[in-house]
């Protein structure tokens, strides 16, 4: 019938989904999951092996997030935005390829012809009902039958202790000596707390959910232990309990005290003053900073140049495959959204990137740069690059300014920190920017290169909106109370280099305020004795930071703000 009423043959209206570790995933009412071969549309008539990916499941699951805003509900459409687009995305950032282009292509093929124009709104409401059916309670993963139906991501496994390799928010069970001496000598440099119960104490199990709850509220804080005297015999004769429920409490190795009874009130109270008294809060939460006390978002680079102007001045690298597609795909995000936009070959854009950095000289690069810079606004671009074995392509395109050192062309240095700011629209690949020295090490140089650029202050406005957005990613741990991502050595170089700056900064209201917020987000919660608050003594940063109060009326309360924290 296709042949008759369309001109072509079409064998097949296809729907897709990708599964991996045992769900199913495919984009309908939403992002969707259920079993395998369990949606509403029945058993599929062809699976085809897409290969094996690598990625931690966190990784994945935090990709998946980002697509949430991509395809939602509302956004689905049979022929421009459906399932079969959201297969491609998802199979492209796990494997670097997408799914074949005979079915992503179908719907174009379709609508190429005048009887497909024509029938596109009656066919996409018809199929509406059946594109976008719930996923029936039985075939939902019974781990995440809640995230299915609200659209958030599913139940994750519990974090890992990076110092202990134990698993953190949870209660740990002990039944011999060694396991339970093994949990405290953890808990050294913390805290710790027992709960003696046994099989046969009815008021015990009143406490289990408080007990549990205040595991997971502790998180990394705490070591919470449950121990079954009925299970443990050696650990109650040592500590000589005498009833249950007994709970014990140890801060920083030495035992702080001991109650005896069933009081939900009483249990929490001890152990949320135990965790802190052993994890005081920095003296810079008893400020009132109206800027730092905040979370700030990161700067982004998003305006887009006239495309066909920009690509006319890479010659004859304009009429690339890669190009090509990186320009349909920014032009048709920038129409129409991101949800009509669906991912270009991200794999040969890439290579094709990195065999031009390495090649063509520096001065014709900057359009190419320009035009990724314009791609990595979408947060699914970014996301891959998360998964890119080595991640080359990142590197190779931070490190070309630095290692052009003076000789790099002032058009090509400001769009690759431009570039760089728009790495952080993705906040998997923004975490691993400051973990990863491999990544963070062409970061910083490209900050502190691009800072000692006295001839021109754009350069400097957008290396401070660079050090900016790293600072505001480790500034959210520091308001989670998680560990630092970026190094303290690295916090160093990067600190040294914002005051050096600053100092010799006075004509350029926009790069001081990059500047001083820069420093302040890094100082803020920086531990005392430590090493960025020692380079800032050793430096005078808070003199420094003052100098600037008289440069402008508008800076004075983010002057006096740092100045606090630097005090």
């Amino acid at each position: 019938m296709s042949q008759s009423f369309l001109g072509v043959q079409i064998d097949a209206v296809y729907h897709t989904a990708l599964v991996f570790g045992g769900i199913e995933y495919f984009f309908g009412a939403g992002i969707q999951q259920t079993y395998p071969g369990a949606t509403h549309h029945g058993r599929p008539m062809s699976v085809i092996p897409m290969g094996k990916t690598d990625l931690p499941l966190e990784i994945i699951l935090e990709y998946l997030d980002s697509l949430r805003q991509v395809y939602t509900a509302e956004s689905y459409d049979l022929f421009m935005h459906n399932c079969n687009n959201f297969t491609n995305d998802f199979a492209m950032f796990l494997l670097g390829r997408g799914i074949p282009d005979h079915i992503t292509s179908l719907p174009q093929t379709v609508l190429s012809t005048p009887f497909g124009q024509m029938l596109k709104p009656q066919i996409d409401s018809a199929m509406r009902g059946m594109t976008q059916a719930p996923v029936a309670p039985a075939a939902a993963p019974h781990q995440s039958r809640t995230d299915v139906a609200t659209g958030t991501r599913p139940s994750m496994p519990r974090e890992t202790s990076s110092s202990t390799g134990r698993p953190t928010g949870q209660v740990h069970h002990a039944t011999t000596l060694k396991k339970l001496d093994s949990l405290l000598m953890s808990a050294k440099s913390s805290c710790a707390v027992i709960f003696f119960t046994s099989a046969t104490c009815p008021p015990c199990k009143i406490v289990y959910p408080a007990y549990d709850e205040l595991a997971a509220e502790a998180d990394d804080k705490a070591i919470l232990i449950k121990v079954d005297l009925s299970e443990a015999y050696e650990i109650g004769s040592r500590y000589q309990v005498r009833a249950t429920p007994t709970f014990m409490s140890f801060l920083k190795g030495e035992k702080e005290n001991e109650w005896v009874g069933a009081s939900e009130g009483q249990l929490r109270g001890n152990v949320r003053m135990l965790i802190q008294m052993a994890h005081p809060p920095h003296p810079h939460t008893t400020l009132r900073l109206r800027t730092l006390q905040r979370r700030h978002r990161t700067v982004t680079y998003a305006k887009i140049p006239p495309l066909d102007k920009l690509i006319a001045k890479m010659g004859s690298r304009s009429t690339d495959s890669a190009v090509v597609a990186l320009k349909d795909f920014i032009c048709a995000r920038e129409a129409s959204g991101a949800s009509d936009a669906p991912l270009p070959s991200l794999p040969a854009i890439d290579a094709f990137i990195v065999q031009c950095i390495d090649t063509d000289p520096p001065e014709s690069l900057f359009p190419l740069v320009d035009l990724f810079r314009c791609a990595l606004v979408d947060p699914r671009v970014s996301g891959y690059l998360a998964a890119e074995r080595s991640h080359s392509t990142i590197v190779t395109v931070l490190s070309k300014p630095s290692a052009l050192w003076a000789s790099c062309p002032y058009s090509l240095r400001i769009v690759t920190l431009q570039l760089a700011c728009n790495l952080f629209t993705s906040s998997i690949l923004a975490t691993q920017l400051l973990q990863d020295a491999d990544l963070c090490t062409p970061l910083l140089q490209l900050i502190t290169s691009s800072l000692l650029d006295t001839a021109h202050p754009p350069v400097r406005v957008a290396a401070a909106s660079l050090a900016f957005n790293m600072a505001a990613i480790n500034h959210l741990r520091r308001l989670d109370e998680k560990e630092d991502l970026i190094a303290e050595s690295f916090q160093v170089e990067l600190m040294a280099s914002l005051l050096e700056t600053i100092s010799n900064e006075n004509g350029n209201k926009d790069s001081i305020r990059g500047l001083l917020t820069a420093i302040g987000l890094l100082a803020y919660g920086a531990p005392g004795n430590g090493e960025v608050q020692g380079l800032c003594n050793a430096l005078g940063a808070k003199e420094t930071v003052h100098a600037k109060e008289a440069f402008s009326d508008d800076l004075k309360d983010l002057v006096r703000e740092v100045g606090q924290v630097l005090a």
